[in-house]
């Protein structure tokens, strides 16, 4: 196994399949099962997942509303959708822990990194909600700071396209994706990988990124077991 521990980022548009809007069930089973496979393969995985299927606190900022009240409104949109995976993860019998980076002791527990670690450690899947927990910063940004912190090999982000392109995929026919860059090219390209806060936090940390589909069934499985799947972020 190429990876031993993993911190997987989710978006939360993602979770819609070919919905407007919501949680389409039948995705977010092909994921939790894809997840599953991954664990029962011995990889310790966590977990970040946006949530823009529900909330953007950026959009709402936009429209009038207080950024900082937005933001935690989008907060708890990741914490929707964390319990939804962590449902659809138990379903499967996959023992789960929701750490949420707002207190919420009804639903789940604090964020609390040694606990984070040892869950990782006993086999259980790791959804980390709420982002860090302050407004201003993404669910990318949120993502490398989780993984930085457990010590994961890497940041998967599994989007709709298979990897990095030279421009969107989906606007422009002639672009061309990129099977590994570093993240000096990605500067200078201008590439869209993650935010530039997320970034910085994986560059200074030395954490490699790959950016892969997470819709292909398997992709997750075959990444960790060290097949090239996606574009891999390197220095």
């Amino acid at each position: 196994m190429k990876y031993k521990r993993i911190l997987l980022k989710l978006s939360g548009e993602a979770l819609m399949g070919n919905k407007q809007f919501g949680i389409d069930t039948e995705r977010i089973s092909q994921y939790a099962q894809d997840i599953k496979d991954v664990q029962a393969a011995g990889v310790e995985i966590a977990i970040v997942i946006g949530g823009g299927n529900i909330f953007r606190g950026l959009q709402a900022s936009e429209s009038g509303m207080d950024r900082v009240q937005g933001d935690y409104m989008g907060m708890l949109a990741t914490v929707i959708n964390s319990m939804a995976l962590q449902s659809a993860l138990e379903q499967i019998e996959v023992n789960t822990r929701l750490q949420s980076a707002i207190k919420m002791e009804a639903i789940c527990e604090p964020f609390i990194r040694r606990r984070a670690v040892r869950h990782l450690e006993k086999g259980r899947v790791v959804i980390f909600g709420a982002g860090t927990g302050n407004p201003y910063f993404t669910t990318d940004t949120a993502a490398s700071l989780r993984a930085i912190e457990i010590e994961a090999d890497v940041i998967l982000k599994g989007t709709r396209v298979d990897g990095i392109y030279t421009a969107d995929p989906e606007k422009d026919a002639t672009a061309t994706k990129f099977d590994s860059v570093t993240f000096k090219e990605v500067y200078d390209r201008d590439l869209k990988v993650m935010d530039m806060t997320a970034f910085t936090l994986c560059e200074e940390n030395k954490l490699p990124i790959i950016v892969f589909d997470m819709n292909k069934k398997g992709n997750l499985l075959n990444l960790v077991q060290g097949e090239k799947i996606g574009t891999l972020v390197t220095i």
